[in-house]
């Protein structure tokens, strides 16, 4: 068929890695990966636009994904063990594995981990789980509730879950293409007033959308809203409440609202409060609470927040994809000056990097441009970060993403961010 296989060979190895990835590199990913092929090569006479081509090999890839789950379910033969993938919370800097997740999740039953694991971990939508268990739509959704009521019970970390509505509408799908090149010029001093991991500036009349994205699929995996609702005071502390509606791309029937509280300053932005629901009591973990509050909201000595005015201090040393750090806490610093291309547009940009003040093991890279916004935001993580929980480095996991080289150890591109700052 012509045009199938030299677009084939272009993109095989995206396919492929996408595949092994979603299928956390099981024995069936080959098996998997050939469907795929066959499958693209049979309809590729419906794709009316070459230049989708990936995106097109990528929704087949997705759906042949689902399948393969599915087909588990309805043989009781699924991979728990797989929710240490995917075992995820939020903070201040964005998705991050949270122990308390799993230590939940081991205590429900097998029904409420299955059909938390088909929902939640695997998008599969309730009609599809139906039919994978065999059972009628309403028992599905039945057992779902049961399924988060069970685990709403007895996490200790609630959060509000908010029914209906939509996904932000402006991201793509996909991850644009973009090209990060280092220019000779000397990096500028910039105002960076945003809220670290949120993206969003704590003033009143603020509100962005953002959308994280896996690579190397490049797949949109969860959109926020954000908005700035008021004014708020925390032990007499003013700042303002913010609100952040999160929801899976591809799952458009439940929606997590969260609540915190901020402060921005002329030197600082810090996080005051986060909401806990706790049965009908809103209870708000502030800064003064210590280890419920520190370890996932607070930045620096005190909880002072991150500096808003930044300038090079010569902390970090950055040649390339290597970089040197000096040995101390609170890591963060300009590394040089870039010109970023990302949907059609040029930004003149300095690179912020953050080395592990967050989270052990943990690297991120924030282009900002001039007015302080940020354009591009990248995780990286250390090769051996929770290696006893994925069982292979992130070298081997994900092995055509980017790399780089901090004081000599490895470390590995996950997932990246932008805001419709730049649509």
């Amino acid at each position: 068929m012509d045009g199938f296989e030299e677009l084939l060979e272009r993109e095989r190895s995206s396919i492929e890695r996408y595949v092994r990835y979603k299928l956390n590199g099981t024995s069936d990913a080959q098996d998997i990966i050939q469907e795929v092929f066959l499958t693209a090569y049979q309809k590729f006479d419906q794709l009316k636009d070459t230049g989708a081509f990936k995106a097109w090999m990528i929704s087949i890839a997705a759906n042949k994904c689902r399948d393969y789950f599915r087909q588990k379910a309805s043989k009781m033969e699924l991979p728990i063990d797989e929710l240490n993938v995917s075992e995820m919370s939020l903070s201040r800097y964005g998705l991050t594995v949270n122990e308390t997740v799993q230590e939940t999740l081991e205590k429900l039953g097998n029904k409420d981990k299955q059909i938390l694991y088909l929902y939640f971990f695997k998008d599969m939508p309730q009609s599809e789980i139906a039919k994978a268990l065999n059972i009628p739509i309403g028992t599905v959704k039945s057992r779902l509730h049961t399924a988060k009521q069970n685990f709403k019970s007895i996490y200790p970390h609630r959060t509000e879950i908010a029914k209906g509505g939509s996904n932000m509408k402006k991201l793509p799908k996909f991850m644009p293409e973009y090209k990060i090149e280092q220019v000779n010029n000397s990096p500028f001093s910039v105002k960076w007033e945003e809220l670290m991991g949120w993206f969003l500036v704590p003033r009143l009349g603020e509100e962005l959308s953002w959308g994280m994205y896996d690579m190397p699929s490049r797949l949109l995996d969860h959109v926020y809203d954000m908005k700035v609702t008021g004014k708020a005071k925390v032990h007499g502390i003013e700042g303002v409440e913010l609100t952040a509606r999160e929801s899976s791309y591809s799952d458009k029937d439940d929606v997590i609202e969260r609540t915190f509280i901020a402060q921005l300053t002329d030197t600082h932005c810090r996080y005051l409060a986060t909401l806990r629901n706790d049965g009908d009591v809103r209870n708000y973990i502030t800064f003064l609470d210590g280890d419920e509050f520190i370890p996932n909201w607070g930045f620096g000595q005190d909880n002072c927040g991150n500096e808003t005015n930044l300038s090079v201090k010569g902390d970090i040393q950055r040649s390339g994809n290597t970089v040197i750090s000096a040995k101390k806490d609170f890591l963060l610093d300009i590394v040089g000056r870039y010109n970023v291309t990302i949907n059609g547009k040029t930004y003149d940009t300095v690179c912020v990097m953050d080395i592990e003040t967050y989270n052990s093991g943990v690297v991120s890279e924030q282009f900002l441009d001039k007015n302080g916004r940020t354009i591009l935001w990248r995780r990286f993580n250390r090769d051996n970060w929770k290696i006893d929980r994925y069982k292979k480095p992130w070298s081997e996991l994900l092995p055509e993403n980017d790399k780089l080289t901090i004081n000599g150890v490895t470390y590995v591109q996950w997932y990246d961010c932008i805001t419709d700052y730049i649509l």
